[in-house]
């Protein structure tokens, strides 16, 4: 079941933020870093629920859309009915357009531990980032083993952006928010908007020596290869 909770303090987040991610089966948080509020808080529960309150922030009197002037019939049921995984899990329902359609993305993921003074850094240059963003996602993602994987080795928080098709502007920022996200060890998402170089990606993957070993094993003439993956990963 999935309900959506408006208005969470930013004190919450100050003193609870593991609890408030860790509150359900999964949670979303959707901020226009426009204020001291966390905007929208998702929450997915494995059981329903009628509870009002989700840390502060107040349940929703209606089923909300992350975008304030897309329609509500496109996100997958809410108001704590339940229903299949597959019909509750994403935010937004198979047959209709998902988030604003016309956008740009961009995705940064850290270590979990540092979640909140990332966080920080962001809100930090809030008045830079709003006027650029339909709306930007926190989320938790488990660690996995997978080399080149943004969540390998530890349990991290992912901070997205969903940005304004304004190129200019939003390619000119980026290296500013990642600048402020780099003591943290945040790894950009491969399938997203990013301005890092193989020189700093390089530092922030251990496997990546081994990566190119399979790389130099498997494809010796570089058939495989491409001016990303020189940009980006092997330099």
């Amino acid at each position: 079941a999935q309900t959506v909770y408006e208005g969470l303090p930013w004190k919450s987040l100050a003193s609870e933020l593991d609890a408030v991610l860790s509150g359900a089966y999964s949670v979303s948080l959707f901020t226009y870093w426009t204020s001291d509020l966390i905007d929208q808080v998702w929450v997915k529960r494995i059981e329903g629920s009628n509870s009002i309150e989700y840390f502060g922030a107040r349940a929703a009197d209606g089923p909300r859309h992350p975008l304030p002037d897309m329609p509500e019939k496109n996100c997958t049921e809410q108001m704590g009915v339940p229903g299949p995984a597959h019909q509750r899990l994403p935010h937004f329902r198979m047959e209709f357009t998902p988030s604003g359609g016309e956008e740009l993305q961009a995705e940064y993921i850290l270590p979990r531990e540092h979640a909140f003074a990332a966080l920080s850094e962001i809100d930090a240059i809030r008045e830079k980032i709003a006027p650029l963003l339909y709306v930007s996602e926190i989320r938790t993602v488990a660690a996995d083993e997978l080399w080149l994987s943004p969540s390998y080795g530890r349990d991290s928080v992912c901070i997205h952006f969903t940005w304004r098709q304004m190129v200019p502007e939003v390619t000119a920022l980026l290296p500013e928010i990642e600048a402020r996200l780099a003591p943290f060890g945040a790894r950009p998402h491969w399938g997203k908007l990013f301005d890092m170089r193989a020189e700093r990606v390089r530092t922030l993957y251990p496997k990546v020596g081994e990566f190119e070993g399979l790389v130099r094993t498997y494809d010796p003439s570089g058939k495989f290869g491409n001016a990303f993956l020189r940009q980006r990963i092997l330099g």
